[in-house]
Formats: structure tokens, C-alpha cells, sequence
């Protein structure tokens, strides 16, 4: 079979959306397909390279195609970089996609698909959605200022998509309740951990030891605290706790919400709150092992159109998990489900973690049955296996 992949991000990227588009697109190549993906020059650190235009990477060919580079530090400039690789990517559909092909479309830039869509059909290939969120609802949750007509005009160009794909791909039961009204083909397809599949050593953790932290209990949110994430239940919680020297909080990562969280900790001087930059992915396993207990944090308003995926590496740590949201949401759902951690609406945790710091072992269970579900269900080549089968039944 052959199948075209298409998103912002690949490979050499470090991105959550690059990261698991290399690993499904080298899946499918070592299984036999010709593979190849359409892709920007762009890494989501770092902004534009010299990476080559065409390349072949673990038997995957990868076309970088040419798009504006200004970065995510204005909405607008971002909006011009979305537009030249809607532009680009729907240059090289007509240039190198072939009829009866699988095009893959992922969602970054938003509403990919409905940029492409007219191309994968004027080739005749079959569509299908990759989604990882769910756009215009996303932005229209989270205040973006746009006229009603205009999210309304994108939302019927979006479903449009999502009834003409042969597949549509997503993350957790909620996001398909969301659209299972415009199209009879979804398949509930999670993410996996991108890189740590060993378990965290019991051993002495380096990163513990070089923050100075000992037999104390670190709470932690590692990744992206975005404003999908509510972190004013952090600082609350930092608040509220600090003074109390055993427990730690530990925030690795990046985004707007960290950067606000980091000037209030400043301004109110909290002694018990620590920032990391994001941990190269070669220390992403020694990372979450530095933490006795993940946060995961979701806007309620946001359940059913984003699923946080670092819940995947966490479980295959073996780290216990305490999300903060919408308790019936697919977070809460697979942790209740695998007994691998706690769910809890947004609010006061401080009496919640003093309660937790107290009952290691109970940390220490959760931690074993996160491990358990990461094997039986969530592991990285049993996720790369259903997307394998679920494209060959398209």
C-alpha cells in the first residue's frame, strides 16, 4: 500500500505531533508500505532549518515543503505560517500523491484537512483524519474573538471532512461522541508514549539529586501547560503548602501557562516551587521518574476535543496520576479504569496531597497498575499495530 502522511512537524523534531507521526510512518514502511510524508522545514523549537527539501529517513520518503517561519510568539504572524503550509502541502498533494493512495492528515496547522481536502479528492486518493483536536471548537471554547458566522462557516467546512475521510482517527471515547454524528467511520486509536518504555528505576534518581531533593514528595507536571490547562490549582496548591519542606512541586516543560505560573511564584518568593526547561527525550524517562505523583490538568470545557497525551508516558513509567477535570472525561475514565491514579474536578488538592504524601504505598500501587495498563493496553508497538490495521480495513 502506499500512504502519505501530512503534518507541520516530522522528524528530527521533538514535538508530541512529529514524535508520533515518525513512529506510525516508520511502522508502516518497515511492515512493507511506501511511505512517505509531506512535511514543513520547520522545528517547533527552534523555528526554521536547513534541513534538506527531500530526504529518505528509516525507509521513509520526507518532502519538506517551503512555509513562513515567524514563530508562535503572535497569533497573527502564526496564522501566516498556518496559510503558506496549507498552500505548500496542497501543492505537493497534486505534485506527488497518486490515485488510490491513503493521505493521512493530521491537525497542526488547525483544520488541516479542509485545506487539503479539495486536492486529496481531485487526486482521488482516500482521506483520513488524523485528529488530535477537534478545530473550530477548540478555539471557540477558549475565547478566541471571531465572529459566530465564522466558526459556524468552519465547523460545516470541517464536518464536510470528516464525512468524506474512509477513516476518522481519535484520541478517546468523548472526542468521538463529539463527532459521531457526521460520519459512521471513527476509530478510537490513543496515542503511546513517545519515548519511555522502561519502567522508572527505584534507584536514586539524578534529577532528584540534583534539585536536593531526598525523601521528600514531589508532585509534578511535566510537558506543555497551555491554556487548555488550568494551573491556578497548582500555584494554589504551592500556596497553600509552602510551608510544608516535604512537599515539592516540580514543573518540566513549557508554554504560556508556565511562564505565568513562574512569575507568580516569583512574586509571591514560594519556596516550594521549581521550573525545568523541557528534558532532552534521551532523559525523558529519568524526568518523570524524578516525580511521586503527575498532575495532569484539562479544562473541563475542553474534554471531547483535546486528550493530554502525557498520560501515556507517565503509565509507562509507572508513576501514579492525579488529574484535575472533568471526572467523567477520558483521562478520569482510564485511570479509574486501570485503578493507575485519581480524578478530581478543579479545586482545592492540598488536603488531597497531604492525604497522599502520607500513603506511599498507595502512590506505590498506582504506580504498578499504571505500569500494567501500559503494557497490556497502551504500549507503543500494540497502538502502531491497531493504526496499521485500521488503515489496510480503509
Amino acid at each position: 500500500m502506499r500512504i502519505t502522511l501530512i503534518n507541520r512537524f516530522y522528524a528530527p523534531d521533538q514535538s508530541a505531533t512529529a514524535q508520533l507521526l515518525t513512529d506510525l510512518a516508520e511502522h508502516l514502511a518497515s511492515s512493507g508500505h511506501q511511505v512517505q510524508v509531506i512535511t514543513s522545514r520547520l522545528d517547533y523549537a527552534r523555528g526554521m532549518t536547513d534541513w534538506p527539501p527531500l530526504e529518505t529517513r528509516n525507509g521513509v520518503q520526507v518532502r519538506r515543503v517551503k512555509t513562513t517561519g515567524f514563530g508562535r510568539h503572535s497569533l497573527r504572524l502564526r496564522v501566516f505560517d498556518y496559510l503558506s503550509f496549507y498552500l505548500s502541502a496542497f501543492i505537493a498533494v497534486l505534485w506527488h500523491v497518486r490515485r488510490g493512495e491513503l493521505v493521512v492528515v493530521k491537525t497542526d496547522p488547525p483544520l488541516l484537512a479542509v485545506a487539503l481536502a479539495p486536492a486529496i479528492a481531485l487526486k482521488r486518493a482516500g482521506l483520513v483524519n488524523w485528529l488530535q483536536d477537534l478545530y473550530p471548537e477548540v478555539a471557540e471554547r477558549l475565547g478566541v474573538r471571531l465572529p459566530a458566522s465564522v466558526f459556524g462557516a468552519l465547523r460545516s467546512l470541517r464536518n464536510r471532512t470528516l464525512r468524506a475521510a474512509r477513516l476518522n482517527g481519535v484520541l478517546g471515547e468523548r472526542m468521538r461522541e463529539e463527532i459521531s454524528a457526521h460520519s459512521e467511520h471513527i476509530c478510537v486509536l490513543p496515542n503511546w508514549a513517545i519515548h519511555p518504555t522502561e519502567q522508572a528505576p527505584a534507584t536514586p534518581n539524578p534529577l532528584r539529586l540534583s534539585l536536593g531533593f531526598d525523601e521528600q514528595f514531589v508532585v509534578g507536571y511535566s510537558g506543555n501547560l497551555g491554556r487548555a490547562h488550568d494551573f491556578s490549582v497548582i500555584l494554589a496548591a504551592a500556596r497553600a503548602l509552602q510551608h510544608d519542606a516535604q512537599i515539592q512541586f516540580l514543573i518540566i516543560g513549557g508554554g504560556a501557562g508556565k511562564l505565568e505560573l513562574q512569575a507568580a511564584a516569583a512574586a509571591e518568593r514560594l519556596p516550594n516551587l521549581h521550573f525545568l526547561p523541557y528534558q532532552a527525550l534521551e532523559r525523558l524517562n529519568e524526568s518523570l521518574g524524578a516525580i511521586d505523583l503527575h498532575l495532569i490538568s484539562l479544562n473541563p470545557a475542553m474534554e471531547g476535543l483535546i486528550v493530554p497525551s502525557k498520560l501515556y508516558g507517565i503509565l509507562a513509567a509507572g508513576r501514579a496520576t492525579l488529574f484535575l477535570g472533568d471526572p467523567a472525561g477520558d483521562i478520569a475514565r482510564t485511570l479509574a479504569a486501570h485503578s493507575a491514579g485519581l480524578s478530581t474536578a478543579s479545586g482545592a488538592i492540598d488536603g488531597l496531597l497531604l492525604e497522599l504524601k502520607q500513603d506511599r504505598a498507595r502512590l506505590h500501587a498506582f504506580g504498578l497498575r499504571a505500569r500494567e495498563a501500559h503494557l497490556a493496553v497502551f504500549a507503543r508497538e500494540r497502538a502502531l499495530e491497531n493504526w496499521t490495521r485500521a488503515l489496510l480495513a480503509c
